[in-house]
């Protein structure tokens, strides 16, 4: 086969490029209608009260650090198994991040884990926890809710690979991810290869008031966006910057984009859903493979992630044919820039060894049956031939 299958791929529409092509068109390129109708579709999707959509899930993750007041001495914890910016934002804001081992069966952060550290906190260094929902499966935030609020802690829910996701709680309802039924906040990336493509671009969920007006500064500059909150002047022409903030807004240009990708949202999350089915009937019972991701109720499949034998040989095998799956992820802890800061090999045993096996199949709404039927076939011929 010649042409190439990623691991995840963007689908843009005649539809969605008439959508930017009348943005492009209009008096707004940026800093108009269209990121307010954008965010306030959003809210509607995940269920929370407020929506605040920046320019990418790295700088959603810094405005929460932000919003929540991180400082140099303060502790967080996260899970290895994640992108670096979930960790680095703590670090961003001079505070120490601290890993925890996961689950060996969900990939997630391990609750246990993070209650020995939290049990083990004697001076109360550590303020706040950074689940993240892993390749699309949502993290039991009611627990660690519970949890936190024990210790005295914020959470933020890294929902970069959930949206339309959801979990079940105690009660039996369906809790959305990044709804804020129990994080602080929540945050959400368009990324290509995410759910809703806009090129770049994120999203801050929370149902905090307080929290929600803050992101909104933060994200223009420090720059006081309600108006009866200026301390100097109230001229039409005055703006006013009351604290250091950044320029982490989104364009009209992104923000159409996205919004006409969030329309299909439920479509392409069901044929997602089909996809990991089919895997999950592939790989049942095969003797080389050694975990995966399954099928879990309220899953969002953002990634369909695998823990196979011989996994570098595999990898390079399926990329001579033109199928580039991924190893997710690297564990964080491991990176050479945690490592000056005294993580080592052996201190999270459990993410080290999924990661020493793991690797992303291609799952994207757009994978036809034939090549999906082509990835299986190379699967299989590479381990018929060990």
């Amino acid at each position: 086969m010649t042409k190439k299958i990623p691991y995840g791929r963007q689908n843009i529409t005649e539809e969605d490029i008439s959508e930017v092509v009348s943005v492009l068109k209009s008096d707004w390129l940026t800093q108009g209608p269209s990121i307010k109708a954008f965010e306030e579709a959003f809210s509607d999707y995940v269920g929370s009260k407020y929506a605040v959509a920046v320019s990418n899930g790295t700088a959603a993750l810094h405005l929460n650090a932000m919003a929540l007041d991180i400082k140099p001495g303060d502790k967080v914890i996260t899970t290895p198994i994640t992108f670096v910016a979930s960790a680095n934002c703590v670090r961003y804001c001079g505070g120490e991040v601290v890993f925890a081992d996961i689950d060996k069966e969900s990939y997630l952060l391990d609750l246990q884990s993070v209650r020995m550290l939290l049990e083990n906190d004697t001076k109360r260094e550590i303020k706040g926890i950074i689940p993240v929902n892993f390749a699309g499966r949502v993290v039991d935030m009611e627990a660690f809710r519970n949890l936190a609020d024990e210790f005295g802690c914020w959470i933020i829910e890294d929902a970069c690979h959930s949206p339309g996701g959801y979990f079940i709680n105690e009660a039996g309802q369906k809790i959305k991810s990044g709804s804020g039924h129990y994080a602080d906040l929540a945050i959400f990336s368009f990324h290509p290869v995410k759910h809703i493509a806009a090129g770049e671009g994120g999203m801050i969920t929370t149902n905090d008031e307080k929290l929600f007006k803050r992101i909104l500064n933060l994200r223009t500059h420090g720059i006081q966006q309600d108006y009866s909150k200026r301390i100097y002047d109230n001229s039409v022409w005055y703006y006013e910057m009351q604290e250091l903030g950044y320029n982490y807004r989104l364009t009209d240009i992104q923000a159409t984009l996205a919004r006409s990708q969030l329309k299909r949202a439920q479509e392409g999350l069901k044929k997602r859903k089909r996809l990991a089915s089919l895997y999950n009937k592939f790989l049942k019972n095969k003797s080389y493979i050694k975990g995966h991701s399954g099928i879990v109720e309220g899953h969002a499949y953002h990634l369909y992630v695998t823990e196979v034998e011989k996994r570098d040989e595999l990898i390079q095998y399926l990329r001579n044919e033109n199928i580039f799956t991924q190893a997710h992820y690297i564990p964080v802890h491991l990176m050479p820039y945690y490592r000056e800061r005294g993580w080592k090999e052996g201190d999270l045993p459990l993410a080290e060894s999924y990661y020493s096996r793991c690797m992303s199949l291609p799952m994207f709404p757009t994978l036809s049956d034939d090549d999906f039927k082509f990835v299986i076939e190379k699967i299989e011929t590479f381990y018929s031939n060990q």
